[in-house]
């Protein structure tokens, strides 16, 4: 089956089987390796991407691309964390990812990185307790989240005095 997606801002049109998922193509046919295949089951999120639709305003949608079949994002725009950064420069949710420490093994982080573009698109202002539970569905078994959190927290921080919304880009999603 023919599919025409937008990936970081690159138009592609791709034949694939109809039952290949999203991370699968994004890993196998586009060459990305940020989303990471963890669980298959959306559990772990280490394979969250941005997914936005034609006419659709903001960033994106975090997702779980284990558990999207690449049919399914035709037309849309994906975002993996290989597209956040912009002219040799870190994404404000990557800076803060890097200056707060929050990372160890890094498995997890391009998908926890997605998870907050995704949540500070949606709320720009988080508390923390509002941080600890937009993250809830995806998993790190090396840092405790401690720092995950503060990171999180210093981009919309940063985000707040630089003045665009959580962090975001002027083109978040491409």
């Amino acid at each position: 089956m023919q599919v025409e997606i937008t990936v970081n801002g690159q138009q592609r049109s791709d034949d694939v089987e109809p039952r290949l998922l999203l991370v699968h193509y994004l890993r196998e046919v586009c060459g990305l390796r940020a989303a990471n295949v963890g669980c298959d089951t959306t559990s772990c999120g280490a394979c969250t991407v941005l997914m936005k639709g034609p006419g659709e305003v903001g960033g994106g949608t975090s997702v779980k691309s284990c558990t999207v079949l690449t049919v399914q994002a035709a037309g849309q725009q994906v975002t993996t964390a290989e597209g956040l950064a912009a002219n040799g420069e870190l994404h404000p949710v990557q800076a803060a990812f890097r200056q707060e420490h929050g990372l160890q093994c890094g498995f997890c982080t391009p998908g926890m990185v997605m998870a907050a573009v995704g949540l500070l698109v949606e709320n720009p202002h988080p508390t923390e307790a509002e941080v600890r539970e937009g993250l809830e569905g995806n998993f790190c078994r090396c840092t405790g989240y401690h720092n995950i959190v503060r990171a999180v927290l210093a981009a919309a921080d940063g985000a707040a005095a630089s003045g665009t919304a959580g962090g975001e880009r002027a083109e978040v999603s491409a």
